[in-house]
This record gives C-alpha cells, sequence and structure tokens, in this order.
C-alpha cells in the first residue's frame, strides 16, 4: 500500500482500535472528569489566585488537543494488513538503511506515524525528513535530507519490509 498523502496514516486494526477506546474515553468518563475538577475549583472562590482551577483548565485543554488529535489522525487513517513485500518503501515497513554508503553503519526503523510507535523498534513518520526521504524509495536507492543542523545526511535503502508485531 503506497501513501498518496501526507495526511494518512497507515494503522493496523489493532492500533486503530486503541486510539479510538483512547478517543472514546477522552471524549467521554475523562471529560465529564475533568468538567467535575473545574467546578469544584471554581466553588473554592476567587478565580486569580486558585491553582486547583488553573490545574484543571490546562489539563482540560491538553485533553482537548489530544481529543483533536486523535480525531484528525483516525479520520483519515488507513486500517488494514501491512503493505505488500515489493522492496519498496511504503508506511507500515521496517525500513534498513546505511548512512553515507557505509553498511557497517546502519539503522533498522519502523516507517509509521508516532501513534503507532513500539517499544520494540524506533519509529519516525513519514513525515519527517528521513521518512520523507526514503518514503517510495527501492532497496538499493540513495536518498538524502536535512539534519537538524542544516547538514545534508545521505542514505542508502538496504531493506524494506513489512512491520510484523513481536
Amino acid at each position: 500500500m503506497t501513501q498518496t498523502s501526507d495526511t494518512v496514516t497507515w494503522l493496523t486494526q489493532e492500533a486503530h482500535d486503541q486510539l479510538k477506546a483512547e478517543l472514546d474515553h477522552l471524549s467521554g468518563p475523562a471529560r465529564i472528569d475533568i468538567a467535575k475538577k473545574i467546578e469544584a475549583a471554581r466553588e473554592e472562590g476567587d478565580l486569580k489566585e486558585n491553582a486547583g482551577y488553573h490545574a484543571a483548565k490546562e489539563e482540560q485543554g491538553k485533553m482537548e488537543a489530544r481529543v483533536r488529535q486523535l480525531t484528525q489522525l483516525l479520520q483519515t487513517a488507513q486500517v488494514g494488513a501491512a503493505p505488500a513485500d515489493t522492496g519498496v518503501v511504503a508506511p507500515g515497513m521496517v525500513v534498513t538503511i546505511a548512512f553515507d554508503g557505509d553498511e557497517d553503519d546502519t539503522l533498522a526503523f519502523l516507517l509509521a506515524s508516532r501513534e503507532f510507535a513500539t517499544s520494540d523498534i524506533e519509529t519516525y513518520s513519514p513525515q519527517s525528513p528521513l521518512g520523507a526521504a526514503v518514503l517510495g524509495k527501492k532497496v538499493g536507492d540513495d536518498a538524502e535530507y536535512q539534519l537538524p543542523n542544516g547538514r545534508t545526511a545521505h542514505v542508502k535503502v538496504l531493506a524494506a519490509k513489512p512491520y510484523q508485531a513481536a
């Protein structure tokens, strides 16, 4: 499966279900809990000097931002099986690269949304400089991307295999 837009995120059904459950919790029970905290803090009096009120409002702001983030992510997600094993870099693949053509200096990473990050392998977003540079490349292709310090890094795609959860 190739990515046709920067706004599409590849997710497994399991990852989609996990994010949907988080969204449902934040949109329902968590939203009710924070509203109760704000109301209780408001009843304590002067809002200018009420630390509990300000903390609850800040928590509410963070929660609402996460709700917006999850809503957008789930609206644009593609759910399904891992991409085909064609040797072409696509979201949902474990990509192995060599830096500056040095096959001893390699990095293997999962090309996927940060929402799909896993503890067993480093994850790079397709929108990250490295992810965007290798997206659509074939095994054996060279790519380059700009580092935060302004220098250009050169990499070679050594492998691109569909991710298999451990």
